[in-house]
């Protein structure tokens, strides 16, 4: 583990490599899991204030689950998370031509309709942040998914992507830019 101020990082951060290949797992992040993402209480507002400029976005079926479920619902093991369609899809998305599943919400922030681009834990898989039961220490575990995540490794190792570098820009919107400096440098020192 790589300890930075309150934050324990995955050594298999800096040590694996990892970039999405939507073209072959057709974004099964939106769609394979055991909830919806995860939310924090600040992303159910945000999901609030965008939620009028991303609905144009989603299917009939999306917008029917949302008009029986919330725009969020509560998960007894993951607190509040994005509705489902059947224990799926995320509500929030959508399928493009090519059968690749996107998020909604991203692609009314792409469209620049909103400026919050999607909830954290979607924009950091496949690391997930954890708290301790205090509240005070967080985890940053690089947990990908074994069959939908196969070409996203292969991908990676041919490219030799660090995991971190292709998440820098979640890693910073989640922890700042001084900790992903420090993250790098390590990752430098332990490279010698």
């Amino acid at each position: 583990m790589i300890a930075i101020d309150n934050v324990l990082v995955s050594d298999k951060l800096v040590s694996d490599q990892f970039v999405c290949d939507l073209t072959k797992c057709k974004g099964a992040c939106c769609v394979d899991g055991d909830a919806g993402a995860p939310l924090n209480k600040t992303e159910l507002k945000n999901i609030d204030e965008v939620f009028d400029k991303v609905y144009p976005y989603l299917n009939k079926e999306s917008k029917s689950a949302i008009e029986k479920q919330g725009r969020y619902v509560y998960d007894r093991e993951f607190g509040w998370v994005t509705p489902t369609i059947e224990s799926k899809i995320c509500v929030y998305g959508i399928t493009d031509n090519n059968g690749i599943v996107k998020c909604g919400i991203e692609q009314a922030y792409l469209d620049g309709k909103i400026s919050w681009k999607k909830p954290i834990s979607c924009h950091l898989f496949p690391v997930i942040v954890t708290k301790s039961k205090d509240g005070i220490t967080e985890y940053a575990n690089y947990e990908p998914r074994e069959d939908n995540c196969k070409a996203a490794c292969a991908l990676g190792k041919k490219l030799k992507v660090p995991v971190y570098q292709f998440l820098k820009e979640p890693l910073i919107r989640k922890f700042g830019e001084e900790f992903y400096a420090a993250l790098d440098a390590t990752a430098t020192h332990l490279k010698k």
